[in-house]
């Protein structure tokens, strides 16, 4: 199987950097400068499940047209980046490749339907937390890195997947090929919605939020608006999901924080419009009460109105 990773950031790096180290056939499609960068000193991991140095392949937009076609595309832009991210791999689609998007939330699919097909777009998401270093090197934060994927409702078995499922298995990287992909989706739709409108509407990491009076109450409330908006789009997240969730999302002394949250503290865009956003939207298309959803999509608008002033 031959792999074309678009970008090299956190997500991206990662996986992709991992499934390279391991010897299968990946190439980055990046900016020219990222490009330099990675040919004069290789992608660099480090993680606390190993540090790694990787020589990896590297393209530019320039270069695509004229390489052997890929079969896959991994797909981990940050949502405002789609549509520039969907015209760099469009000549790899053409040639053949299907897509295998890692983007949070789920609005992203009627882009990418729209432009290259259902049949080209399959399903996927993924459990980690990394970013890039003041030196461009990829910052894995804790332990969990796991990929899901599966073929999406209507579609046939995908021989691609398989292949990604066994290097995987190579790299030794955490995934599981799903039959049921939408409701792996919607499982962390719903928990990342969650902790996105909880820490940044509070701009403070779990911990911090539930050690105060009725916090709590809030983060359970905010969890259960969006186990509402899911089941009423016949996605219903299964009881050991919403536990699991739950925990986290109350656990007490938590650090954790919404990678969102990170951005909005930096002064980043954030993607608000297709994670809180679109969950508020799919909450008033099926009449679904939701003040605290509500309340963090409106905060979100306004540092988002604040930052382009």
């Amino acid at each position: 199987m031959r792999l074309l990773v678009l970008g090299a950031g956190g997500t991206g790096g990662y996986f992709g950097g991992r499934l390279a180290q391991a010897g299968i056939d990946v190439s980055f499609l990046v900016r020219p400068a990222r490009a330099a960068l990675l040919r004069e000193r290789g992608l660099r991991l480090r993680s606390p499940l190993g540090d790694a140095d990787v020589a990896v392949q590297v393209l530019t937009a320039d270069d695509l047209s004229a390489v052997v076609p890929f079969d896959l595309v991994l797909l981990s832009c940050k949502a405002y980046d789609l549509d520039s991210a969907m015209d760099a791999i469009a000549p790899a689609v053409a040639s053949g490749a299907a897509v295998l998007p890692l983007l949070n939330g789920l609005r992203h699919y009627e882009a990418l339907d729209a432009r290259f097909g259902f049949d080209k777009i399959l399903g996927g998401l993924c459990f980690i937390s990394a970013t890039l270093g003041a030196d461009g090197e990829i910052l894995h934060l804790g332990k969990p890195a796991s990929m899901t994927f599966g073929e999406r409702t209507g579609q046939s078995p995908d021989t691609r997947l398989q292949a990604l499922a066994a290097a995987c298995t190579q790299a030794g990287v955490d995934h599981a090929h799903t039959p049921d992909i939408a409701q792996a989706q919607w499982v962390k739709y719903s928990f990342l919605t969650a902790l996105a409108a909880g820490t940044c509407l509070m701009r403070a990491p779990i911990g911090e939020i539930v050690a105060g009076e009725d916090g709590v109450a809030f983060m359970a409330g905010l969890h259960d608006e969006c186990l509402a908006i899911a089941a009423a789009s016949g996605q219903p997240i299964p009881a050991a999901a919403q536990a699991s969730a739950r925990d986290t999302l109350t656990a007490a002394g938590s650090p954790m924080k919404a990678s969102m949250l990170r951005d909005l503290e930096s002064g980043q865009r954030v993607e608000a419009a297709h994670i809180v956003g679109d969950m508020v939207h799919r909450a008033h298309a099926h009449g679904v009460d939701v003040p605290r959803l509500q309340a963090a999509w409106v905060h979100l608008q306004a540092y988002e109105a604040q930052r382009a002033a």
